[in-house]
């Protein structure tokens, strides 16, 4: 191919033109995200038995839903969750499941299936499947008047926005939040009410059998057919107070109106509420489909809302509260800061050490492989996102090593006098099969990460892939095109034939320095023992103290963002849950870096980063906070702040001040599993591991599943008293239950949306006991005027504990403490001392209970299973690619050491620098491997060229050593300064990954010009030869 280019001039001229177009076309077309997309593996199955204990849940709900799940074998767990009225079964698929549709599809049809097995009043169970997506725009529809909010208006509005959102061109989901459900409200007088000898539900059936939306037959003659409809559908307010209601067997009636108020507003209490920088709001949060550019979307979004704005109302406006194109566009400018910065600093080191005119050819390539990145990432369909981004500046600076080395050889041949024809063939020929061997070690050590599985394989996965297009695009460039523009820029330099050169021509040389070299490289071939404990005593060192490096998942994201959950006791009302919520706020906006705030009540924030959870709904005891700081802060003193005044001002809540978090979903950092049979038990086992928790200080507060006991209102009826109405305790219960709660009956139709009319009496009668043990129950006797009698006649109240859940994983009872840690730990460590305290101290678990762990230890613990499972395969072929490139086994060896050794390094590394052992520097450390050995396989390579009588001779190793160490220095400053961005600008995330990669490197070309040289000398010693072969 290379002889083809340079018979054929305009055909590499073309060529260029090709990747460049093709290049910069494919950029422009490539997805644009924040983050990677991950495959949902969760779905929830919610089930609602209303008034059931949660021990009644358990049995006759729960159970029967996970028997009928538990031998689908692509099921990895099932966690449950047995509430007062509500069962809710989380569902996770394994790991290696790819293709869940066809899985959701039978876990659906096991659930259709499961339905006759549940009581009669259970209703019917709600399958949702989770999103691993984050929203891409929040939108924000505020209340700006100081009266109670309208949410009929703001209801209304965030529709209209909602159809506008989801019309729009590539959006995949549009939600609206905090908006409450509207209904038609029939308050009746319980007196009227039971002395008309009425329930409510025999009011909302009435009313039910007035909104007649049902057909009356049709007319049909000869010439038309017209259909029937009886003209007395519920239309409005007025029509429904009209009402007959039918109270006595003699045919007497009255308005619904005499007996009842009838209003239309908001469900009360509502399910959730949203307060947007301290104003009642609502939230539409729309999500981009995948394969979109979000900067396109978002400015059709943006006009989209510029249009909607000058509709709303006085007194209503609008606030984009998040956008994730502005940290996409972030990622994106900074790619190409990095690759400028990387740029930069490459052609510098190249200038310096290889002279200008070859720094120009190897810089060439730089932009040349991104492009042919760029295009290999539209064939494999690769979006720009934060791993793939980053992938490409990490191989910045491994994509240069082939260019250098082939350039500097051709310069070599070029100023020995070989023949122009012939130089470029001979020296790929020389060359080609030790790039091929670097480039596929290379690519086989970043293949555990390529092929990792699961959702963290997902995420980081594009690191290897984009790394893997660089370093093949790279190899084609460096044994095609490189050397024919490497020698047309030496033929249009050298046509004058001066012989004077500079350093700026052929790099920096230092005569005084290469000598002392040479005699530093004469003493190590004397003693080869020196070489060899010079390159292996800084690995094993970091072997050593490998033991002690305190080991984390990832860490915290740099963003300008927090969250902080409240969650208050189960039964407490959203109406305090607003009031610590305000108070809350007043802490937070005393200090200055925080420049907004947005409340969700009664539920999660609508995910606006790819590993938030949305779990919680329907929840008033629940909310949570998007805090915006004013810049990005990786100061966790902020957040220790915050956390201990709010624990301070709110002490019955459990407070969580969290910064936003790298890597896979991880619920607690810390999880300790108790399972056992008992629930009491359970309990306390969990109160005992609480109390050991609370001990360490880097703790910042501890929770137990089991842990929450809420108080439960009991009503004793006494059965003999009921029976003589005609009365049983369900009859009672639900006559209770539509009278508190309300009966449904009829509904007002609007435009698409259909408005419920409730039926129960007002909020005073029911918001007091002493108002409930008053009303009255009818009876139901048919041998007597129906009955008329208080409740508190036939019942008494009585306040009993009760757990507020039971739960279950893979079918057994458990109860998970989880623990949360201090901004500025590592959960690691932290469980580290609660492990040795455990074992200290008198802890111990009954027979037939046991205790596991989970949190960051599990997901972590896992991940590096999943990454390791494919290493022994893919050592095995890097171990082949060696020995078929040298042909020897024991060269081989002599390479893979150097590969162990840098594991060694990386390590090494992370305990002098202070970093942890975390899944990062875990993936810096494999990519470093195959990296490692590129210099070490340019030696042997150089070294094999020898002729034979040579290869024994100290004086003939070191001169070769000698010749290679320029490229092999150059390769090296050049691999380490494409690190530069990520030291400068990787934060946490990437300044392990970029530690490991670059000591690693710098470590392995010392042993590849020290421990290779020693290596292969007394690999020479071993060889049955005459004693002069070795001599100088």
């Amino acid at each position: 191919m290379n002889n083809l280019f340079e018979r054929k001039p305009r055909l590499l001229i073309l060529t260029l033109i090709l990747i460049i177009v093709w290049g910069l076309s494919s950029f422009q077309i490539l997805p644009r995200m924040e983050d990677p997309e991950t495959i949902n593996r969760g779905a929830t199955i919610t089930t609602n038995l209303p008034g059931a204990s949660p021990y009644r849940v358990e049995s006759l709900v729960t159970e029967k839903i996970e028997q009928s799940l538990s031998s689908i074998k692509e099921i990895n767990l099932i966690e449950s969750s047995s509430e007062l009225g509500s069962s809710t079964v989380n569902i996770q698929l394994k790991d290696e499941v790819t293709d869940v549709d066809p899985v959701w599809s039978r876990i659906r049809d096991r659930i259709t299936d499961v339905i006759p097995e549940l009581p009669p009043e259970a209703q019917r169970p709600l399958y949702e499947e989770g999103y691993s997506k984050a929203f891409s725009l929040l939108t924000a529809i505020l209340w700006d008047l100081d009266t109670a909010p309208n949410y009929a208006i703001l209801r209304r509005l965030g529709q209209e926005l909602f159809d506008e959102l989801e019309a729009l061109w590539g959006t995949e989901r549009v939600e609206l939040v905090g908006v409450p459900a509207e209904e038609i409200l029939v308050e009746i007088d319980p007196v009227k009410l039971s002395s008309l000898g009425l329930t409510a539900v025999e009011v909302a059936q009435q009313i039910q059998t007035s909104d007649a939306k049902v057909a009356a037959g049709q007319l049909r003659s000869n010439r038309n057919n017209l259909l029937l409809e009886v003209d007395t559908s519920l239309e409005s307010l007025s029509r429904i107070r009209a009402i007959p209601i039918r109270y006595s067997n003699e045919g007497q009636f009255t308005r619904l109106g005499d007996i009842a108020l009838v209003t239309r507003g908001i469900q009360e209490p509502p399910p959730e509420l949203t307060i947007i920088n301290g104003k009642p709001a609502i939230v539409v949060a729309a999500m981009m489909e995948s394969g979109q550019r979000i900067d396109e979307w978002t400015t059709a979004a943006q006009a989209k809302l510029d249009l909607f704005r000058p509709s709303l109302p006085q007194g209503v406006s609008l606030k984009i509260i998040f956008a994730q194109n502005r940290y996409v566009a972030n990622r994106i400018d900074g790619l190409f800061s990095n690759i400028i910065l990387g740029l930069l600093c490459v052609m510098g080191t190249a200038f310096v050490m290889m002279g200008w005119q070859s720094a120009l050819v190897v810089s060439l390539s730089l932009p040349l492989s991104i492009l042919m990145v760029f295009a290999g990432m539209n064939l494999w369909q690769i979006p720009l996102h934060q791993m793939s981004v980053t992938g490409i500046v990490i191989a910045l600076g491994l994509l240069i090593d082939n260019a250098i080395v082939i350039v500097d050889e051709l310069q070599k041949g070029l100023r020995t006098g070989i023949a122009h024809e012939h130089i470029v063939a001979e020296t790929v020929k020389q060359l080609g099969i030790p790039l091929l061997a670097s480039t596929l070690t290379t690519i086989l050590s970043f293949m555990p990460i390529a092929l990792l599985q699961g959702g963290t394989g997902e995420f980081v996965r594009t690191i290897a892939q984009t790394v893997i297009l660089a370093l093949v695009s790279s190899l084609i460039l460096s044994l095609t095109i490189i050397p024919i523009l490497s020698l047309r820029l030496y033929q249009l330099t050298h046509r004058s034939h001066q012989t004077k050169t500079h350093w700026w021509d052929t790099g920096i040389n230092l005569p005084l320095l290469t000598g002392l070299y040479r005699q530093i490289l004469k003493l190590i071939l004397y003693f080869p023992v020196l070489g060899l404990v010079i390159g292996l005593i800084i690995p094993i060192a970091g072997f050593v103290v490998a033991g002690t490096l305190p080991e984390e998942f990832f860490p915290p994201a740099e963003r300008d963002q927090l969250t902080l959950e409240i969650e208050l006791a189960p039964t407490t009302t959203l109406e305090l849950t607003q009031v610590k919520v305000a108070q809350a706020e007043k802490i937070l906006l005393d200090h200055r870096e925080i420049a907004e705030v947005h409340w969700f009540l009664g539920r999660n924030a609508p995910p606006f980063y790819y590993n938030l959870s949305d779990g919680v709904k329907d929840s008033p005891n629940f909310a949570q906070a998007l805090i915006q700081l004013r810049q990005v802060s990786d100061d966790p003193q902020l957040i220790e702040t915050l956390q201990k005044q709010l624990s301070q001002a709110l002490p019955m809540a459990r407070v969580l001040v969290s910064p936003l978090e790298q890597g896979p979903p991880v619920g607690a950092p810390i999880e300790i599993r108790v399972y056992g049979s008992e629930l009491e038990m359970l309990r306390k086992i969990g109160e005992s591991l609480r109390e050991e928790l609370a001990k360490i200080p880097e703790i910042t507060y501890s929770v137990a599943d089991l842990s929450e006991i809420q108080a439960k209102l009991a009503l004793k009826i006494n059965e003999e008293k009921a029976r003589l109405i005609g009365l049983d305790n369900a009859a009672i219960a639900s006559q209770l239950d539509n009278l508190l709660e309300g009966s449904v009956g009829g509904s007002i139709l609007e435009a698409t949306e259909e408005l419920p009319v409730r039926v129960r009496v007002g909020n005073r009668d029911r918001e007091q006991l002493p108002q409930i043990a008053s009303l009255n129950i009818l009876g139901n006797s048919a041998t007597a005027e129906r009955a008329n009698i208080s409740l508190s006649s036939v019942a008494e109240f009585d306040f009993l504990p009760e757990l507020a859940t039971i739960p279950r994983r893979n079918g057994k009872r458990i109860n998970t403490v989880k623990a949360y840690v201090q901004a500025d730990a590592i959960a690691a460590t932290v469980l580290d001392e609660f492990r040795q305290n455990l074992e200290s101290g008198k802890f111990s678990l009954p027979p037939g209970y046991r205790l596991e762990f989970g949190g960051e230890e599990e997901e972590r613990d896992t991940a590096v299973a999943n990454l390791i499972a494919s290493v022994g395969v893919l050592t095995i072929l890097m171990l082949s690619t060696l020995v078929l490139s040298f042909n020897s086994f024991r060269l081989a060896a002599l390479v893979t050491v150097v590969g162990i050794s840098s594991i060694g390094l990386a390590l090494f590394s992370l305990w002098l620098f202070e970093y942890p052992l975390g899944f990062m520097s875990i993936l810096g450390t494999i990519g470093l491997v195959g990296v490692s050995v590129n210099d070490s396989i340019v030696v042997v390579a150089a070294l094999q060229a020898l002729p034979p009588h040579l290869q024994r001779q100290r004086k003939a190793i070191r001169e070769v050593v000698i010749a290679s160490t320029r490229h092999i220095l150059t390769t090296t400053l050049t691999t380490v300064t494409g690190f530069v961005p990520l030291f400068l600008y990787g934060g946490a995330f990437w300044e392990p990954l970029a530690l490991c990669i670059s000591i690693g490197v710098m470590g392995t070309t010392l042993s590849a010009l020290v421990f290779v040289p020693s290596g292969w000398y007394y690999l020479a010693q071993a060889q049955k030869v005459s004693p002069l072969s070795v001599s100088e």
